[in-house]
């Protein structure tokens, strides 16, 4: 007995959609567009935000540690010049703050850079300090700690 002689077996032929008949000739699916093609597919969400990242062009170079806020010892002898006496000013965050060099919501490091002079004595204490500025500092009669 071969398979083509049963007669039992009855197969249902899947439906033909698109070719004329009781359907129409588009069955359905309207005119043009992504619906109306075959094997169409819906491109994923996920595709649409991987070809919105950029690629390449350093984006997986971000620096690590936050930048510090820089300034110059001129900078420190042209704001606070006016509120050393004679005795040792102590330079803190609350005064940098006060003398507009450091932003009021600024909660990262400072760091003090050497361009400039400085007349008065400072004490640093908290921040990072060039080497050429602790210099000048020390020289001035201040410290740095």
């Amino acid at each position: 007995m071969k398979l083509h002689k049963l007669s039992s077996i009855k197969t249902r032929r899947s439906r033909r959609i698109g070719r004329s008949g009781k359907r129409g000739s588009y069955s359905g699916r309207g005119v043009k567009g992504q619906h109306s093609r075959s094997g169409r597919r819906i491109r994923p969400a996920e595709r649409d935000l991987i070809l919105k990242l950029p690629k390449l062009r350093g984006f997986r170079n971000k620096p690590k540690a936050p930048i510090p806020v820089t300034f110059n010892l001129h900078m420190i002898e042209k704001s606070l010049g006016s509120h050393a006496k004679g005795d040792t000013l102590t330079l803190d965050l609350a005064l940098l703050r006060s003398a507009k060099l450091v932003k009021k919501e600024y909660k990262g490091r400072v760091k003090i850079l050497g361009a400039g002079e400085i007349t008065f004595p400072i004490a640093v204490k908290g921040f990072e300090v060039s080497t050429s500025a602790k210099e000048k500092i020390e020289k001035a009669g201040g410290s740095v700690s």
